[in-house]
């Protein structure tokens, strides 16, 4: 058996109620501001601005502490045009033969097609990748726990720096993304998870009148 971690004392600051649901509310408030954004302006955003979200994003809680996640940005235009070009391939096949009536359906409001210009305008893309396993230097595998979960929390807070901070993204994810693997030089342990675009929202950028679900929707207390 390995040796278990050293352990330290925890770092945690204790709040009065009060404080504790004048900050959730505050919070939440913050939050609720936030959309997926299609429409990108071509403003430069600095580079320590993705690292920042990305480093965020690192402090998720893994399986076992794997953390089975690889990011990759992508500034480079001509790569961000290969990038858009693959997408549109697979998008436009998904779109006009693997998508079912209903999924097609589902989508019409949103006015989304396979045409995908923000992977180019965006000033940045973001890949993330889950590990189902590792490859050690001798060429061994060591399996990762709880991939999807822990890849699905560390987007997610990924996604919530980003708006902390005043960035806009949105969750792309063509379907199959293998061309991801291939045009960034990822190894075949990795699979493409999601795909950000980040950057600033375009000055008219738009986006769909919807609602969320209300919390007695979402919630259930005990039994």
């Amino acid at each position: 058996m390995p040796d278990p971690y050293d352990s330290i004392p925890l770092d945690f600051t204790e709040r009065p109620p009060e404080e504790i649901r004048e900050r959730a509310q505050s919070f939440y408030e913050v939050m609720a501001q936030r959309r997926s954004v299609r429409d990108f302006s071509d403003r430069s955003v600095p580079r320590e601005c993705i690292a920042a979200a990305i480093r965020t994003a690192g402090t998720a809680p893994s399986g076992a502490n794997r953390q089975p996640w690889q990011f990759v940005a992508v500034d480079d235009p001509a790569l961000k045009r290969e990038i858009r070009e693959a997408a549109e391939e697979e998008e436009k096949t998904t779109y006009e033969e693997r998508m079912s009536d209903e999924w097609r359906e589902a989508l019409a409001p949103l006015g989304t097609d396979w045409r995908k210009p923000f992977l180019e305008t965006a000033p940045w893309l973001v890949v993330c990748f889950a590990k189902p396993y590792d490859v050690d230097e001798d060429g061994s595998k060591t399996t990762n726990y709880y991939v999807q979960e822990s890849v699905g929390i560390a987007c997610g807070m990924f996604i919530t720096a980003l708006h902390q901070m005043g960035l806009a993204t949105l969750t792309h994810t063509p379907a199959p993304m293998g061309f991801l693997n291939d045009l960034l030089g990822r190894p075949s342990n990795e699979r493409p998870y999601i795909l950000f675009p980040v950057g600033y929202p375009a000055e008219d950028a738009t986006v769909p009148d919807i609602d969320k679900k209300s919390l007695d929707e979402i919630v259930q207390w005990n039994r």
